[in-house]
């Protein structure tokens, strides 16, 4: 299934829905006349505008690609609300846990180069592991493997005040602050027990194993390799910041929208830079997914090192490295979802149609985004 079988169509869906907030009926006949595949786009759209709509705050970006093109993508709702800026395709969000499976890729790097090994001990490059607290009697050192696919038994957050905030500058110093305020759930190797702290532990790991700060080794072998100019730790251009989509936390008691905590966030979250400090556009989530299944123009990861991230890491049967993995009608679904103040992310994609899905949102509404590529997978194997 290539891109020109698809481009006409999608096109025309793209120019003859709905404006950024108006939302717009499919009826029966005018999907009639659209392939399996192309209605299901369709539908998505008809319905993502109409919930961005009924939101009335906020905006979505999303980007359906196949292999290593971007086949249709679309922006809903206001990126600001206040200056009435709509958001688009290059609308730039927050992509949160996302982050984890950039994480990820860089340690599969230094596994292939040599640096580290996925299976020897965290504490030969970074010692302080060995003050978490009240370790289990008896139990296995910590690998590089075990964190980076939460199975180490660690915690979800260090139990220290102030733990996710603070300048990013300084957010090295907050894992270390973290190490001694962070105890097991489990011994390591027992259960999944995911853990925000595990994967900002990786990162410092990795960097100390690599001697390199970690925001250069992901801009450095990801960033820069593919191609993704819109993807960053800082905003530190006039280009991104004018480009930078509002995020908006929703009150639950009275409804009201406030951009404050995402604001102060920008200007960092303590120790969540390994696990969840990344900025980006769906196109650049795009880019980054094709070189996850080989179909960039750019190698990032042998063929031997994207298996095994894609691999369940026993005792989880539901995640690789640094990657959600699940199953429906058939098909195997890969990806991860993020989530901080103000922003939402989704990441999903199907290794063998080569097909899959990026979004961004600043909403409480939540796109289907999951439905949306199994419809897509289904109609394209027909």
């Amino acid at each position: 299934m290539k891109e020109a079988r698809h481009r006409g169509r999608l096109g025309a869906i793209h120019q003859v829905t709905i404006p950024v907030l108006f939302s717009f009926l499919w009826t029966a006949a005018a999907l009639a006349q659209f392939t399996p595949f192309e209605a299901a786009v369709a539908r998505f759209d008809a319905e993502v505008a109409a919930g961005v709509a009924k939101d009335a705050a906020g905006c979505v970006s999303v980007a359906v690609f196949e292999g290593g093109r971007v086949i249709w993508s679309k922006g809903y709702g206001w990126a600001d609300i206040e200056n009435r800026v709509p958001a688009t395709p290059d609308t730039i969000g927050r992509i949160g846990s996302i982050s984890k499976s950039f994480t990820a890729v860089v340690l599969m790097q230094l596994v292939e180069r040599g640096i580290l090994k996925l299976d020897e001990p965290v504490e030969k490059y970074f010692p302080e592991i060995k003050g978490l607290a009240n370790p289990p009697s008896g139990m296995k050192p910590i690998t590089f493997r075990m964190l980076a696919s939460h199975t180490a038994g660690l915690i979800r957050e260090p139990e220290l005040q102030g733990a996710a905030a603070g300048p990013i500058y300084l957010w090295e110093e907050k894992i270390l602050e973290s190490i001694p305020r962070t105890s097991f759930k489990t011994p390591p190797l027992t259960e999944y027990s995911y853990s925000n702290i595990g994967f900002g532990i990786l990162g410092l790991a990795m960097s100390r194993a690599a001697k390199t700060p970690f925001m250069d080794l992901v801009t450095e072998q990801i960033f820069k390799p593919l191609g993704m100019n819109s993807s960053t730790f800082i905003l530190n251009s006039p280009d991104l910041w004018a480009r930078m989509s509002v995020g908006y936390v929703r009150d639950r008691a009275t409804g009201q929208v406030s951009a404050e905590a995402a604001t102060r966030e920008h200007f960092g979250r303590g120790y969540k830079v390994p696990n969840g400090g990344i900025y980006a556009t769906v196109g650049d989530m795009a880019k980054f997914t094709a070189a996850l299944m080989g179909v960039s123009g750019v190698r990032i990861l042998s063929p031997e090192s994207r298996n095994e991230m894609l691999s369940p890491q026993a005792p989880a049967k539901n995640y690789g490295i640094g990657l959600q993995l699940r199953e429906a009608n058939g098909a195997n679904y890969v990806g991860h979802g993020g989530s901080v103040a103000g922003y939402n992310a989704d990441l999903l994609f199907e290794p063998k149609s080569k097909l899959g899905v990026a979004v961004l949102r600043t909403t409480t509404y939540n796109p289907p985004t999951a439905r949306l590529l199994e419809e897509l997978v289904m109609a394209g194997a027909k």
